[in-house]
């Protein structure tokens, strides 16, 4: 089990994280996503132990780490996968997993479970990047760690890699039912693989929550944005449902009255294009997108929008159309810009 209770870092005059709060389920997967330089790899490297606390605490198992108290980073019980694989050059596959390892037999489960049995007596630098990643992680989890710290662990594949890799080392960590923090900057990878996910910026946990959650619901602007693509539509609160000028979206969220003004949200899959000599848009831009195709949108009232249509869809440049909201989920809405 691992808690993180109100955790602060500085580095000299600088706060990295401020007011860092989290408790890991027992084979709970969180993902860390934010900008560059918001925090999240900083979080991961005082739970290793690699850098104190300035303030706040750390709980991992029996282990109390604060400012005043530090413990080992090799007596916590803490696994570590790195972007750069971080093996030994020198030891072959099986030997790198087993390293320090009195019982080979859980070296043994992990090369057979992430599919590197065959390849036991290779050297690292005859490996791809996905290979030398579940040696990594074969290696973290034969250790049988309390917790483990994945910093961008898919950093450095390419795109159908990931994919594929994101999933096998979720799996394998729901097989070791270790607890795991996984940091990453990339907005997929975050959404897709943690039983939850922390959104950072400038140090701070703006939202924690599951994907879905965060996805549908942010709690700031930022995380809106952040999470995918985000345009704010003005609109007016009814009874259920909020009014824009692209039509009505259902609405649930109780904090706002009725005929108050706000901003909607709207993605680009919220929305739907059709042809019309009269509509209320032209189309600025589209982007061939294999599955599908995105439009760039603007409104007659001057408003720029986001759409995502079927591939099929063909819309060309300044061409008028009619931008509606398709939505049947309710959207997340935002105090007005324009009451602030």
């Amino acid at each position: 089990m691992l808690e993180i209770d109100k955790l602060s870092i500085r580095y000299e005059n600088t706060a990295a994280v401020e007011d860092f709060s989290l408790t890991l389920g027992a084979d709970e997967i969180v993902t860390l996503v934010g900008p560059t330089g918001c925090g999240k790899t900083s979080v991961l490297r005082a739970v290793a132990g690699l850098v104190a606390p300035s303030a706040g605490e750390i709980r991992i198992g029996e282990h109390r780490i604060n400012a005043r108290r530090q413990v080992a980073p090799e007596k916590r019980g803490v696994g570590l996968v790195f972007q750069d694989f971080a093996l030994f050059p020198h030891l072959n596959v099986e030997d790198n997993v087993a390293f320090r390892l009195k019982d080979r037999a859980p070296a043994e489960r992990w090369l057979h479970t992430l599919g590197m049995e065959k390849h036991r007596h290779a050297m690292p630098d005859t490996l791809s990047g996905g290979q030398k990643q579940r040696v990594a992680l074969a290696r973290a989890l034969a250790h049988a760690p309390s917790v483990l710290l994945l910093d961008e662990p898919l950093a450095s594949l390419d795109a159908a890699l990931k994919a594929e890799l994101r999933w096998q080392i979720r799996q394998a960590l729901k097989a070791a039912r270790v607890p795991a923090i996984w940091v990453t900057h990339d907005q997929t990878e975050a959404l897709s693989v943690g039983d939850r996910m922390g959104v950072m910026r400038a140090g701070r946990l703006e939202q924690l929550g599951s994907a879905d959650i965060c996805f549908r619901k942010p709690r700031t602007r930022f995380v809106a944005g952040f999470l995918g693509d985000a345009a704010f539509l003005p609109g007016r609160v009814g009874v259920r449902e909020v009014h824009t000028e692209l039509g009505d979206a259902p609405l649930e969220d109780a904090a706002q009255r009725e005929g108050d003004q706000v901003d909607v949200l709207v993605r680009p899959d919220d929305l739907s294009l059709r042809r019309a000599a009269d509509g209320n848009s032209r189309i600025e831009w589209s982007r061939y997108e294999g599955e599908t195709r995105l439009h760039g949108v603007r409104l007659n009232q001057g408003a720029q929008l986001l759409v995502r249509t079927n591939h099929e869809d063909r819309f060309e440049e300044g061409e008028t159309v009619d931008t509606r909201i398709c939505a049947g989920h309710a959207l997340a809405v935002f105090e007005s810009a324009h009451a602030r």
